[in-house]
């Protein structure tokens, strides 16, 4: 994934489109290149790899770690947490290669060392930009300037590889400028129970519910092709935020509408509960083909948490909506003391069960005991093989 395209960011920036970024002659004489760096999956094991005894069933964690801002504090919570570090498998999102905002680390390689891990990393985006908001103002530049998604393992995972999934805006209109699109990431998991399938998957934020439905569509179009007959895991964050954000104007209208509908009943009834009726496309086309969601997941927790004082969290808002919605925000969730909750993170699953004995469970307080680690809880299920 090691290239020389940075010298070009700053031509590359002043593309207003990506329609016109297809008619550009440098992106036409760069495309060979970036496409090569986009399409690459890095694999690695760790040699002194601890995979431990296999216990009745199989523990899988999917988390949103934000890029991997606070990666010592990831790593300790991932090796100490009495849950967490009895992971399996994990299934991340948003995670770093070569940014300055992360110390231009390689987040997931990093990760999987200090856990004695197999990973599996893809690129979704080559960054043109530092990032949004207050990672805008980092020191520093950008080394490979990649961010994607992760699949860790403690045991061996073969025939892995990434799909990529169309976007839901057009990722060089606004302030952060990035090329790609979101991929899954998929891999035959070699457990000792049987063999799996795991896919980590990250649906896109600044989208629609329709196109978040797409999206999953599409994995649930490759997972019919590919190896059928085995058992599948996938988890991540989903965005399932019940919002249209593909355009400004759309999460205003959305958000006026939810007042309408009542705060009360929105933080109670929707946030908590997007398979209801907003994201409901999504979660019947998985029962529709046969995929179980409702037993694999602590319904109604939810794994995201807004606060309108969060001064990062706003400065990143800003720059795609207007600063007189942050009133509206504000008075909307006044009684709330300017905080409200969605569930965004989810698994889903094909030929497994959960396990009886351990139901699944949204992991909370860890910024009590590891410090900030992320602006996602991470989710976490025990299941068997069916």
């Amino acid at each position: 994934m090691d290239h020389a395209i940075n010298p070009y960011f700053p031509q590359l920036r002043q593309i207003p489109s990506s329609r016109d970024l297809e008619s550009s002659p440098l992106y036409r004489r760069l495309r060979p290149e970036i496409d090569r760096v986009l399409n690459t999956v890095e694999t690695g094991e760790d040699p002194a790899g601890r995979s431990g005894p296999a216990g009745s069933s199989i523990r899988a964690v999917a988390w949103n770690i934000e890029r991997g801002l606070e990666l010592p504090g990831l790593t300790r919570a991932l090796q100490e947490h009495p849950s967490l570090r009895e992971a399996d498998v994990l299934l991340l999102t948003e995670l770093d290669y070569g940014m300055a905002r992360t110390g231009n680390l390689h987040v997931p390689r990093e990760l999987a060392r200090q856990l004695g891990m197999t990973y599996v990393f893809a690129p979704s985006y080559l960054n043109l930009d530092k990032g949004a908001g207050l990672e805008s103002e980092v020191p520093g530049e950008n080394a490979q300037a990649l961010h994607g998604n992760a699949l860790l393992s403690r045991h061996p995972v073969s025939e892995p590889h990434a799909l990529p999934l169309p976007n839901g805006k057009d990722k060089l209109r606004g302030k952060e400028k990035r090329l790609g699109c979101q991929r899954a990431i998929l891999g035959l998991v070699e457990h000792p129970l049987g063999r799996f399938r795991a896919v980590s998957l990250h649906l896109d934020a600044h989208s629609s519910q329709a196109h978040r439905h797409l999206q999953m569509t599409l994995v649930l179009d490759h997972l019919q092709r590919w190896h059928p007959s085995l058992p599948v895991l996938i988890g991540g964050d989903w965005n399932t935020s019940t919002h249209h954000a593909r355009r400004a104007v759309y999460s205003i209208l959305g958000y006026a509408r939810r007042v309408l509908m009542g705060i009360d009943n929105v933080l109670d009834n929707h946030y908590p509960h997007p398979q209801r009726w907003f994201e409901r496309r999504l979660f019947r086309e998985l029962e529709n083909r046969g995929y179980r969601y409702r037993d694999l997941n602590r319904m109604g927790a939810c794994t995201l948490h807004y606060d309108a004082s969060n001064l990062a969290t706003n400065r990143n808002m800003a720059e795609w909506i207007p600063n007189w919605c942050f009133w509206f925000i504000d008075w909307a969730l006044k009684e709330h003391q300017g905080r409200c909750s969605m569930k965004l993170d989810w698994f889903a699953g094909q030929g497994i069960l959960p396990d009886p004995q351990s139901p699944p469970r949204v992991i909370g307080g860890l910024e009590e005991i590891f410090g900030k680690l992320s602006d996602h809880d991470p989710i976490l299920l025990d299941f068997e093989l069916g």
